[in-house]
């Protein structure tokens, strides 16, 4: 990662996402936890996994985050997203609940 400083849990998620491991990925969320990418929403765990098969883990994905903002629980991650399904400046809003991510919602960055 770049010299940002990321807030747990987010941190320790986009360290997970970057070394490809699949199951810290998904057991990062919460068992309500969902996924946003542009719209498409993706409300449990099997459907995460089948997205990320292919457009995150699977695609060897890889987050260098460039900014960070956190208002409460909500953490805001603008960085460049490297991968084989799409790449580009992206920012990720989390939702923190505890010490996992209730939610992760992924939209293009200016």
């Amino acid at each position: 990662m770049s010299d940002v400083t990321v807030p747990e849990p987010v941190a320790e998620f986009i360290a997970r996402v970057n070394a490809g491991d699949e199951q810290g990925f998904l057991d990062a969320f919460t068992a309500s936890g969902y996924v946003d990418d542009w719209g498409r929403v993706f409300p449990d765990r099997a459907a995460i996994k089948k997205w990320s098969d292919v457009e995150f883990i699977g695609a060897k994905g890889v987050l260098t985050p460039t900014k960070v903002t956190q208002d409460g629980a909500t953490v805001v991650v603008i960085g460049d997203w490297r991968s084989n399904h799409a790449n580009g400046l992206s920012e990720f809003t989390f939702v923190v609940e505890g010490d996992k991510l209730a939610s992760m919602v992924i939209r293009g960055a200016d």
